[in-house]
């Protein structure tokens, strides 16, 4: 299918030291001979020179000057998108830029939608669609354990297991209808034990890339973390230490919080999602009653609950209450205020709870540090290894290996129940079918379309 060529600006748009304007498709070396002239080469035209070279000259049109510029040549299929290439660094001024996308536009491109370059490498075979996906992801990391995932992923991790899991299904989808078809010279006598062997096995390894996919949401999105505590404890005082900065009003006013206060924080190589909210307790206020109930529907939805309680003033059943939420939750206690006259202890809240117990001061920032390896602990045992690991951070490929999972399951209550083995083959290929959605097979235009485009232009 012919593709015509199309251009874009693949930095962004702000003043920086280099602009890029990148050109694919079949036009691209007669466009570029219409407007590159070389520094001190004649007529040099860029179609004959070789593949994956640097060119310095000059952008024109017509008898204008545009800007002096490098301009790198790539044939296809070797480049991104598997097509010819052109990409034009120019100046990184906005308006030069944009002026030399104008020029290529002029002289035979279109505008590229956003996501095109990708969408072509996909549709081209350069790239599968979940390499195709961790494109944006490295775009958007937001951390440094996102960015190794979502390189990870471009570089085939999530790929390969996919299709390691296929063929092994393949071959047995092959085997079943091979036999069916000639039961003279294939024999199905102890097939049963044979394809359990691979069966378990399969299952075990959708389940535990499944079970990544919660790791991988945090790697991705970032940990959702809501600060509780009663009124004056000091949440929004923990909210700007960690912070770095007075975001969240701090007086010493009891019930100054009265709505929820959203700030996302980079700890480590972590994201936390931060969620500074109004003191639990009973209030007659009608607008902090808002706030506290505001404060236990976030809670409820949270990866992680950091409860704060003021050291230096005595339990209640403010403090029960929280305690008994946070119970069978991924949370942990903060003792604060340990530079004031301790009423309550660490060793108490130790009894009290079944989480961490941290001790630290937001007025003298002690503690902080013990508090940030804590949560890095919490979440991942060590580093993390993304040349072993795969982690799983699209919704799209998790509810695949969800259904591919449910497939296999079925496969094994046929055999179990010894049903006929073309039943078999049923269920395999469905969970053949599946997996190869995540790589990009037999996956509808509108889904394909609809992944691009939240790719930015030019990329």
């Amino acid at each position: 299918m012919k593709m015509n060529t199309i251009a874009a600006i693949a930095t962004a748009m702000s003043n920086s030291g280099i602009g890029i304007v990148r050109i694919s498709g079949e036009e691209s070396f007669q466009i570029i001979d219409r407007i590159f002239k070389a520094k001190g080469s004649g007529d040099k035209k860029l179609s004959g020179e070789p593949s994956h070279t640097i060119h310095y000259g000059h952008i024109f049109d017509g008898e204008e000057m545009v800007d002096e510029v490098l301009v790198m040549i790539m044939r296809g299929p070797k480049s991104f998108t598997a097509e010819d290439t052109i990409e034009i660094d120019c100046h990184g001024g906005v308006l030069v830029t944009k002026r030399i996308l104008e020029t290529v536009l002029k002289y035979g491109a279109r505008p590229a939608e956003p996501g095109e370059f990708t969408k072509r490498a996909f549709l081209n075979g350069r790239v599968d669609l979940s390499q195709a996906e961790a494109v944006i992801d490295v775009i958007n990391a937001k951390n440094q354990y996102a960015l190794k995932s979502s390189v990870s992923q471009l570089e085939g991790s999530v790929s390969r297991r996919i299709k390691d899991m296929r063929d092994k299904i393949l071959y047995h989808i092959a085997f079943i209808e091979s036999a069916l078809d000639d039961p003279e010279h294939i024999s199905l006598d102890g097939y049963r034990d044979t394809l359990m062997e691979t069966l378990l096995p399969l299952k075990e390894e959708l389940q535990s890339l499944i079970s990544s996919s919660d790791n991988g949401r945090v790697l991705s999105e970032g940990i959702e973390t809501v600060i509780l505590g009663k009124p004056n404890a000091g949440k929004s005082s923990l909210l700007n230490v960690l912070l770095g900065e007075d975001r969240a009003i701090v007086t010493d006013i009891a019930g100054t919080t009265r709505d929820t206060l959203r700030e996302q924080i980079r700890l480590d190589e972590l994201s936390l999602n931060i969620i500074d909210t109004a003191g639990i307790r009973d209030t007659e206020d009608v607008v902090e009653k808002i706030g506290v109930e505001k404060a236990r529907s976030a809670a409820e939805g949270a990866d992680l609950i950091i409860y704060v309680v003021d050291g230096s003033c005595s339990l209640d059943e403010n403090d029960e209450e929280i305690l008994n939420f946070i119970k069978d939750r991924k949370a942990l206690t903060i003792l604060n205020k340990t530079d004031l006259k301790p009423v309550v202890t660490k060793d108490q809240l130790c009894v009290l709870t079944n989480h961490p117990v941290i001790s630290i001061s937001t007025k003298e920032r002690t503690g902080i540090r013990e508090l940030e390896e804590e949560i890095t602990a919490m979440f991942y045992e060590g580093k993390l290894d993304f040349n072993d690991e795969v982690y799983i951070t699209n919704v799209r490929h998790k509810n695949a290996l969800l259904e591919a999972l449910k497939s296999l399951s079925m496969v094994e209550q046929s055999v179990q129940n010894e049903m006929p083995e073309d039943f078999y083959s049923i269920d395999l290929m469905d969970a053949y079918e599946l997996l190869g959605t995540i790589l990009g097979e037999s996956v509808e235009d509108d889904l394909v379309n609809e992944i691009f485009k939240k790719f930015c232009t030019g990329k």
